[in-house]
């Protein structure tokens, strides 16, 4: 174990206990389209969660979920999207004004190695079969606390979306001149077929199935990498840029030889300020119609941040 993997472990060690009596009642409702198949969980709880924080920011060290020093931090979701405390928030530093790609390798490497424990812990429940760690950063998506923080859902299923990468043998296309950075066996890119303006992929070259089965040395890789791809966003539209990304990786549940692990980037803007909608026709037909070329976007990317 990583000296920082065991300074998580000592920050986080409460976190596997339920959540207290002050947090909002979970019931699931999980329902299934019968046209579709589209799994939908209704959530009318969340709806009582507040939009802004009204006391001061909830994450920053003596707010409500974060009364003592830490480094990094998990606790579950005080309005669960999930129940039985499979939805959990991911502090990424007490820095409220901080940005992912901001605080340093060392720093985002105690990320990474949270992502690990807390996927290694839910995913050894019965009742878990997926664990994906996410971001939505921004007010543009939705995001309406600033400070640097993720989320992590633990599925009792597996989500249609990984399920169909994974049953596919996780096929990625060779990033060519489409690659944006590399470390190690890890490097990011704009997919050949991005379905927004500007989109990353980052991949092993070498197959690695989940978080926790990483090394010392692809731990940090991976951060650097995904560091690098979160900044090089920022400093292309000189601005905070409202982001969505999430990671794919084996499911805890199941025989899955095709499941590598890897993570995706989007961000909604075409251009600064500009939003990209998805129209109808897209929503319809699940077929994306992207203004701009992946190879120009690659290269726009690469030029943001010259190394």
């Amino acid at each position: 174990m990583a000296p920082e993997q065991a300074n998580v472990g000592a920050m986080t060690a409460s976190t596997t206990d339920a959540p207290d009596a002050t947090q909002t009642p979970m019931v699931a409702d999980q329902r299934v389209d019968p046209l579709t198949g589209d799994i939908v969980n209704v959530v009318d709880g969340r709806q009582k969660r507040p939009n802004l924080p009204t006391t001061g920011c909830p994450f920053c060290v003596g707010g409500i979920e974060a009364p003592e020093p830490y480094q990094v931090k998990s606790f579950p979701n005080r309005f669960p999207p999930l129940p039985d405390a499979r939805a959990e928030v991911i502090l990424y530093s007490s820095d409220h004004d901080a940005t992912f790609w901001g605080l340093g390798v060392e720093q985002g490497r105690k990320v990474i190695d949270l992502w690990a424990d807390r996927s290694e812990v839910l995913g050894a429940r019965d009742d878990v079969a997926f664990v994906m760690p996410f971001e939505t950063r921004g007010p543009e998506v939705g995001a309406t606390i600033t400070h640097p923080h993720g989320q992590l859902y633990a599925f009792d299923h597996v989500p249609a979306l990984p399920r169909m990468k994974f049953e596919r043998g996780c096929v990625f296309d060779e990033p060519g001149e489409r690659l944006v950075s590399e470390s190690g066996m890890w490097r990011s890119w704009v997919p050949f077929a991005a379905a927004h303006p500007f989109q990353f992929r980052i991949a092993p070259t070498e197959p690695v199935p989940d978080l926790p089965s990483l090394d010392e040395a692809g731990r940090t890789d991976l951060t650097r990498v995904l560091l690098d791809a979160l900044e090089r966003l920022d400093r292309l539209f000189d601005a905070r840029t409202p982001t969505m990304m999430w990671v794919h990786q084996r499911p805890f549940a199941g025989s899955w030889p095709g499941a590598t692990l890897h993570i995706e980037i989007i961000t909604p803007w075409r251009s600064n300020g500009v939003m990209r909608f998805l129209a109808a026709g897209e929503m319809g037909s699940r077929e994306y119609f992207n203004t701009i070329v992946p190879e120009d976007a690659a290269q726009r990317l690469r030029d943001a941040l010259p190394r």
